[in-house]
């Protein structure tokens, strides 16, 4: 019988190991792992590689696991929003390093990993710095970069809901990142705020088949990391 279920964000995380690459979705706070990234921090793996669309906000969630030292470098499009503090105060240390990605590229990037597209040619970022060093190539008048996909070991994604075989569904924005990071990792591990049983969600709205989830966690009364922001938290606690 197929069962994907984990009985705790802890047991979810098991086997992460030091210098993996990681996807985390999230849209700021839509969509965040918070638990699943603070059951990582208290695993212990380190020398992490990072991809996300921001870092993370406060001193919890995402932010909390670069505060704690376990992230090598950034991949991201978003390395500064209103409440993030702890990334632009390592990276101006040169303890962390970056990769910036236009967001559109970012996603495609993770996408096209998933797809098995080795790499896709862009207009985007043509002519600036961040086209530096890459391939260059004119289509019909128009020069596009070439950027190469992205695949991950890990990626922790936040859902509604799941079944046991790893079927899920999210909630409007908060989807953002975590269908493709879920294709484009070898292991996609879920929070979902429910599990259902196998039936329960319409095959016809499944967003993102059992076949590319390997673990999935019920995580019922999930954190909000705005909340705990403005509360000045810190993980951990």
């Amino acid at each position: 019988m197929i069962n994907k279920i984990y009985r705790s964000a802890a047991e979810a995380v098991e086997g992460i190991f030091d210098g993996a690459t990681i996807m985390i979705s999230g849209f700021g706070e839509a969509g965040s792992p918070i638990e699943l990234i603070h059951a990582l921090i208290d695993q212990g793996a380190k020398d992490l590689t990072i991809v996300s669309n921001n870092t993370g906000s406060g001193h919890v969630g995402l932010a909390a696991l670069i505060e704690n030292k376990r992230v090598r470098k950034m991949i991201c499009s978003f390395p500064r929003t209103a409440n993030s503090t702890v990334f632009p105060e390592l990276y101006r240390k040169g303890e962390i390093e970056l990769e910036l990605v236009p967001q559109g590229t970012l996603a495609e990037r993770i996408r096209s990993g998933g797809a098995g597209i080795p790499a896709f040619y862009t207009p985007t970022s043509y002519g600036t710095p961040l086209a530096e060093g890459k391939e260059t190539r004119e289509f019909n008048g128009t020069m596009y970069v070439m950027e190469h996909a992205i695949r991950a070991d890990f990626s922790l994604v936040k859902c509604k809901s799941a079944d046991r075989y790893g079927n899920l569904i999210y909630n409007k924005t908060a989807r953002n990142f975590g269908p493709i990071m879920c294709t484009a990792a070898e292991t996609a591990i879920v929070q979902a705020k429910e599990i259902v049983e196998p039936g329960e969600i319409d095959p016809e709205i499944v967003v993102t088949p059992g076949i590319f989830v390997k673990r999935v966690v019920e995580i019922s009364n999930p954190l909000e990391e705005s909340q705990l922001v403005k509360e000045g938290r810190s993980y951990p606690w």
